[in-house]
């Protein structure tokens, strides 16, 4: 069944009434974004809110460092911003590249969901990503970085009992399903960021 009310984006419907529903690939990105009415703007002030998990890279960002190009980037594409962080006593600078309306998109949700970011990412770099992300709008307030993630097996697992003891009010978005390999119902069923 094809939604009409809501914002689509990576093939995934955010609807109005916070209620995620998968659509068929490929389906073309719309913005029909409708006001709601003062009886559905009451209604979902009562529903608690729901939590949507963002990933940074390779799901909201693309980013290299120092003039290593990564291929889901373009080369010659000018950057977003530019990071300056220290790393280990040296500097680093991050060339980052946003998702076509990212903005947008974090803007729509945030009315739906309460937006929390969990990132394998130092938190150095990290934060001030989700910082530029944010833009002083107050989408962005919770935030995990790699402290808050568990290493097995040489790789970062993102424990969601962190976020919120309330597992079933939390819904991940995410390229990488292994970081949640813990918590398999809850991520976005092959998901790929392009």
């Amino acid at each position: 069944k094809r939604c009409t009310h809501c914002l689509l984006l990576y093939n995934t419907c955010f609807t109005q009434c916070g209620v995620l529903r998968w659509l068929f690939p490929y389906q073309t990105v719309r913005y029909d974004i409708l006001p709601l009415s003062t009886i559905s703007r009451n209604r979902l002030n009562t529903v608690k809110r729901k939590i949507l998990v963002l990933d940074l890279d390779e799901t909201l960002i693309h980013s290299h460092h120092d003039g290593v190009l990564r291929p889901t980037v373009r080369p010659g594409t000018p950057p977003d911003f530019i990071l300056k962080v220290v790393i280990d006593k040296h500097p680093v600078r991050f060339f980052v590249h946003k998702r076509p309306h990212v903005d947008f998109f974090l803007e729509v949700v945030s009315q739906w969901y309460e937006l929390v970011v969990f990132t394998a990412s130092m938190e150095i770099y990290g934060s001030a990503v989700a910082d530029k992300l944010d833009n002083n709008k107050g989408f962005l307030k919770r935030r995990y970085y790699r402290q808050h993630c568990t290493l097995d097996s040489g790789s970062y697992i993102k424990d969601l009992s962190v976020v919120h003891d309330d597992l079933s009010s939390i819904v991940i978005l995410d390229n990488s399903p292994g970081a949640y390999r813990s918590h398999p119902g809850k991520t976005r069923p092959d998901f790929r960021a392009v």
